[in-house]
């Protein structure tokens, strides 16, 4: 009989045997240029793989990675990165000249000339800048690499002839590693040095011809004002800043609308209004726990919902992704790291902020539909639409449609827009990435409430399908997580 007692417990071995198993396939690290480099897709408006797979941009802001992280610090916060979805790493490649890292060691020894760089037995800087290259590579993660940021450019510390020297050496240091996209300029306008950012990134181009390239610009301003046609632009960043309605400091020459500080939305459809239209993204938005205005540390502080509203207003309004900072990550605030702008949770604390981990949810929503016949079309929404926080925005595809709702307003929604004579409709929590089915609808104009009412960061999108088609399921209660999301 004793051989008969033995087969469950062998049973529940080999059930948690394949359990785990099962587990660590499914957290098997995603790595998208398995499917080939990034490229351009045909329509202009996104980014893609060489084989078609669509590329939704990720992004977490590290600026200060490669000078104050060590690689073990390094290591767990791409790490954490991966986890929460996020695919895209936004650098300071130098934030000074020279820059010097947490192992004290310097960016240039010999000024622009590269040639003894490397140091036998010396972990150099940019040996930890290799080694971070590499270890988010191995997660899976792109390294966006701002080359040399704007400030000691504007005070004369790069010319034309050391950027040509600087371009040159980084293409040839890293135009094999898979995961690179190469940042031109940082926080600065494409008319101040220009000539000095033509070269640089004319440098690159000319031994880097497989990875893609933009340009960082100040607050407020897109990269299409400057370098829309120049031919090493891929695709266009636009920072749309740190400040809220009405703050306007005093600023005697406004590069947009007076009190639509906010409306990140403005920059996307500003961008692609452009000839030859390209793909466009917000590179520097409002930062979760940073002030209003950025510098005075009285001010309120942006909340997660605030970094969501700016996350969904730019990807409907067409942006091909979306990047997220955190004021305490952004520079890697910790014990004896003080930082600016009145951070001071440390940055691994800051892991567990919500913003954080509440962008996963916009990637895995824009991934589960047809991804490059997606388009802004504000006419789904009849009636009159609110303004500032209340204006709800629309996006579509053929047979799907979305609008994202930040307050909970009553909105009109025409299903007529999109295919089908039934549809079928959800509500989508950008919070959690709950996701709740209303019901099948006749075609025509619609009224939708959220049942939570109507309140300041209280936001929702609405979901409607095509009801012939199955993107999502009636009993889901979440999306799947997408191209590692969550994983």
């Amino acid at each position: 009989m004793r051989k008969f007692k033995i087969l469950p417990l062998l049973l529940l071995l080999l059930t948690l045997a394949t359990s785990a198993a099962a587990q660590k396939k499914t957290q098997k690290t995603y790595i998208p240029w398995s499917n080939g480099k990034l490229v351009v897709s045909e329509e202009g408006r996104y980014l893609k793989h060489e084989n078609g797979t669509p590329f939704f941009w990720l992004g977490e802001t590290g600026w200060l990675l490669p000078e104050r992280l060590n690689r073990d610090e390094a290591e767990y916060y791409l790490e954490q990165c991966k986890r929460r979805g996020y695919n895209v790493i936004q650098v300071q490649t130098l934030n000074n000249v020279p820059s010097m890292n947490i192992y004290g060691q310097y960016s240039m020894t010999d000024g622009y000339n590269f040639k003894n760089i490397n140091q036998k037995g010396v972990y150099g800087y940019w040996d930890h800048m290799d080694y971070i290259i590499r270890t988010a590579a191995k997660k899976g993660l792109y390294i966006g690499m701002v080359c040399i940021w704007g400030s000691p450019v504007s005070h004369g510390e790069m010319n034309v002839d050391q950027a040509k020297a600087y371009g040159k050496f980084l293409a040839e240091r890293y135009k094999d590693e898979p995961n690179i996209i190469w940042f031109i300029g940082g926080d600065i306008c494409g008319d101040v040095k220009t000539a000095e950012w033509e070269a640089l990134a004319t440098s690159i181009k000319a031994i880097d011809k497989n990875h893609l390239m933009t340009f960082h610009p100040r607050g407020r301003t897109t990269s299409a004002t400057w370098f829309n046609n120049a031919p090493w632009l891929d695709f266009n960043m636009f920072q749309s800043g740190h400040r809220r309605y009405g703050q306007r400091f005093g600023d005697g020459d406004y590069p947009i609308e007076e009190n639509t500080e906010e409306d990140n939305w403005r920059f996307v459809e500003r961008s692609m209004a452009m000839k030859p239209m390209k793909p466009v993204i917000d590179g520097e938005p409002i930062y979760e726990e940073i002030p209003h205005g950025l510098h005075d540390e009285n001010e309120l502080l942006w909340k997660d919902y605030d970094v969501r509203r700016y996350a969904y207003w730019s990807v409907f309004a067409g942006s091909f992704g979306h990047t997220y900072g955190h004021n305490s990550i952004m520079q890697f605030i910790k014990p004896g790291v003080g930082g600016a702008y009145g951070a001071k949770k440390p940055w691994y604390d800051a892991l567990n902020d919500p913003g954080y981990n509440q962008m996963k949810y916009l990637k895995n929503l824009m991934l589960t539909f047809p991804f490059f016949e997606r388009v802004p079309d504000q006419s789904v929404i009849t009636g009159q639409n609110g303004e500032r926080y209340d204006r709800a925005i629309a996006t579509r595809g053929n047979d799907y449609l979305m609008v994202y709702n930040y307050t909970g307003r009553p909105m009109e929604v025409d299903f007529s827009k999109i295919s089908g004579a039934k549809k079928n409709a959800w509500w989508y929590t950008t919070k959690d990435g709950k996701l709740e089915y209303i019901g099948e609808f006749d075609n025509g104009v619609h009224k939708f409430q959220h049942d939570s009412g109507y309140s300041s960061g209280n936001d929702h999108i609405l979901i409607v399908v095509d009801s012939s088609k199955d993107y999502v399921k009636k009993d889901w209660t979440e999306l799947p997580d997408q191209q590692g999301a969550g994983a």
